[in-house]
């Protein structure tokens, strides 16, 4: 008796079967084209200037908030606790608190010109500089 081998099996060996990513929804790293220059400069998202534009607008938030509404929380506790000053007069027939209420128009002016004071002076110099940074830094890319 003979033995014949079996025939041969239909499919490829378990070794060899492809390999699957395990996660296809992640992001795949494309390789680095071959002539392209390393970048010189930081990404724009890591510039330094973005810190001092952040530190600088947040700076002209806190003035000008603190300056109104600290002058409403002013009047409001003068209302509650200080009641004896609110209704003495300043004039005749003008009381203290309505000339204090009819103070928080000029002060909410005052607020408000702060905000743009402090925008022209510290903000917009430092978002100049970035935006400029970032068009040249778009013209480099676009002569590559």
């Amino acid at each position: 008796m003979s033995y014949d081998p079996p025939p041969p099996y239909p499919y490829p060996p378990r070794d060899s079967s492809p390999s699957y990513d395990a996660y296809p929804w992640a992001p795949q790293q494309e390789p680095e084209p071959a002539g392209r220059r390393p970048q010189r400069h930081a990404a724009l998202g890591h510039h330094s200037d973005l810190r001092v534009l952040r530190s600088a607008y947040r700076w002209q938030r806190r003035v000008a908030t603190l300056t109104a509404l600290g002058y409403f929380v002013l009047f409001l506790i003068l209302s509650a606790y200080a009641p004896s000053f609110m209704t003495s007069t300043v004039t005749d027939g003008l009381p203290t608190g309505l000339l204090l209420a009819l103070l928080q128009v000029p002060v909410t002016w005052l607020a408000i010109a702060l905000y743009e004071h402090t925008a022209r002076r510290h903000v917009d110099p430092v978002a100049d500089r970035i935006r400029k940074q970032a068009e040249l830094d778009a013209k480099r890319e676009g002569t590559r």
